[in-house]
């Protein structure tokens, strides 16, 4: 009986393991590694006509990875310089998807998630696009969230240069948003696999840029964080530099 209750303690162990094991999550959606690690990633241009993401993902008619590597970054803290956003929502960290550079450029991101666990699915983005052309020929972002498991869409938000909605503001010639933070309850789904792709462009005419942050993709709800003030961040070397002083004077 011993030897059967441990036999049995031991499968109940493993099976606990691996269930944890195969839990799923989104790898590094608040870009806290610092890099691209757990997204695909991918680019390529837009000279006109209808695109989808998929296009310029790996395997995409339109794919080429030196644009998105060129064009796109994992940023730390600052100010943006065309719209005065922070360019952090949460951590140290988040991914800049595309850049202000009009060369018909086209940046795309990606990643899936198995057997997803957390009952809410949350992060933020804030897009910045340059004045441009009429609504279908102008820079643009997309961002999709899918359940791949029901074949439906949680989650859909799209606009260019000339269908900014009234939370958009303009700064000289370009229009961007807050930091939009979404919270998706996905309780009822859970064990799904979800997939979240998001894409920036320049408009098709080689003449105006677009560009989208992303941050804080995952199970948490995140929690701005406020940058510290340039000023600040320039007086505390010469703050260290007189501790340094103080010290060498006492000893």
């Amino acid at each position: 009986m011993k030897k059967f209750l441990k036999v049995s303690f031991i499968v109940l162990t493993m099976v606990l393991i691996a269930s944890v094991a195969s839990a799923g999550t989104f790898v590094n959606g608040g870009f806290e590694d610092g890099n691209w690690n757990g997204w695909t990633t991918g680019g390529g241009y837009w000279y006109g006509g209808s695109v989808s993401p998929t296009d310029y993902l790996p395997g995409g008619s339109r794919y080429n990875a030196s644009v998105f590597s060129a064009k796109s970054e994992v940023v730390t803290q600052g100010i943006d310089p065309r719209s005065g956003l922070n360019t952090v929502y949460n951590g140290t960290y988040a991914a800049r998807i595309n850049n202000y550079d009009p060369s018909y450029h086209v940046s795309a991101i990606s990643q899936t998630v198995t057997n997803y666990t957390d009952s809410h699915i949350y992060f933020a983005w804030a897009a910045v696009l340059q004045q441009s052309h009429s609504i279908g020929d102008s820079d643009y972002f997309a961002l999709k969230l899918t359940d791949d498991t029901k074949g439906d869409t949680l989650y859909y938000v799209s606009y260019d240069s000339a269908s900014t909605p009234a939370y958009f503001h303009k700064s000289g010639s370009w229009y961007y948003s807050d930091w939009q933070v979404q919270d998706l309850d996905v309780s009822n789904r859970i064990g799904d696999t979800f997939t979240l792709t998001l894409l920036g462009s320049d408009c098709p005419y080689g003449a105006h840029g677009g560009y989208v942050y992303l941050d804080g993709f995952g199970g948490t709800i995140p929690q701005p964080t406020v940058p510290l003030p340039a000023s600040v961040v320039f007086l505390a070397p010469g703050l260290l530099g007189l501790f340094g002083l103080r010290k060498k004077f006492s000893a």
